[in-house]
């Protein structure tokens, strides 16, 4: 099992890009929404908590490194309870953008953003498997407390090529977060494991590089090299859910994606990602987002 771990750490394709910087002064909440592509939010000063939308909380100190799954809803809250911040921060130095929220007290927090990408052998997408938060405390791992100390200067003390800097050593912290997960048997990486099985990754790698071809379970299973049955059971155990069920969330998200990011008309975006009917795709789309397709391209956009 660790030569299957180390040869996948070795062989996903990480990239880290920063895009804020978000400061909660007193005890205040900000809402983060539901991005469509996986977030990773550096807790670089101040204490409090990331909710999510039916799971538990999780509390939030200096060092906290928190991976969000693309369309989980969450908010960030500061508890304002006079811990000092990083009032220093210079994020106009850095082309980030900066949020800002205020309640009642003195106490603030400080916290980096950055969206997450994962590819593996050409394949793009691998971050789509993500299904629970993934959390690590930078300050509870030695080899991380170089890159976490580095972090905090680049941010407070801009200098060129800080932007670059910032992406190399958020990917030495997720590098660490993604070892350290593995190594404790966390079921919320298990199919990062998975990726090293060949005949799986045959058909996952089928459906991640084009979710809206038209695949059935037995299109699926015969990639893989196995009977249907016993391809949904191997896939439901590796990702924890079924074949299908996983392609439907993986085109709801590639269409979320393709409308934030595109003015393609919707009912071009639902054909992109496999739906032949407008009308079933706004009906998936609400059951999994909340609100139309159209909705959603307005809120982002604004």
């Amino acid at each position: 099992m660790r030569e299957a771990h180390d040869r996948i750490l070795s062989e996903l394709e990480i990239q880290a890009d920063p895009f804020a910087i978000c400061a909660l002064e007193g005890a205040c909440s900000l809402g983060m929404g539901r991005a469509p592509g996986a977030t990773l939010h550096y807790v670089l000063g101040g204490e409090g908590r990331l909710s999510f939308q039916g799971l538990a909380p999780i509390d939030l100190a200096p060092g906290r490194l928190v991976l969000v799954p693309a369309s989980q809803h969450h908010s960030l809250h500061n508890h304002g309870l006079g811990q000092i911040g990083l009032p220093a921060c210079r994020p106009a130095g850095l082309d980030l953008e900066e949020h800002l929220a205020r309640g009642e007290g003195s106490g603030n927090m400080v916290v980096l953003c950055s969206t997450i990408r994962l590819g593996l052998r050409e394949t793009h997408g691998v971050i789509d498997l993500l299904r629970a938060p993934l959390t690590l405390d930078l300050g509870q791992v030695p080899r991380a407390k170089q890159a976490m100390a580095a972090l905090v200067e680049e941010v407070t003390q801009p200098r060129p090529g800080g932007r670059a800097m910032i992406r190399a050593l958020l990917l030495q912290c997720v590098i660490e977060m993604l070892r350290q997960r593995l190594e404790a048997g966390d079921p919320a990486v298990t199919w990062l494991g998975a990726l090293a099985d060949p005949q799986l990754w045959r058909a996952l790698q089928s459906m991640l590089d084009d979710p809206g071809a038209v695949h059935t379970l037995e299109r699926l299973a015969e990639a893989a090299g196995m009977s249907r049955s016993r391809f949904a059971e191997r896939f439901q155990a590796a990702y924890g859910c079924g074949p299908m069920g996983f392609l439907r969330e993986l085109r709801l998200a590639r269409a979320a994606q393709l409308l934030s990011e595109g003015q393609e008309p919707v009912k071009r975006v639902a054909q992109k990602v496999g739906f032949t009917s407008r009308s079933a795709f706004t009906r998936a789309f609400i059951e999994a987002w909340g609100q139309s397709p159209r909705a959603f391209r307005a809120g982002r956009a604004a």
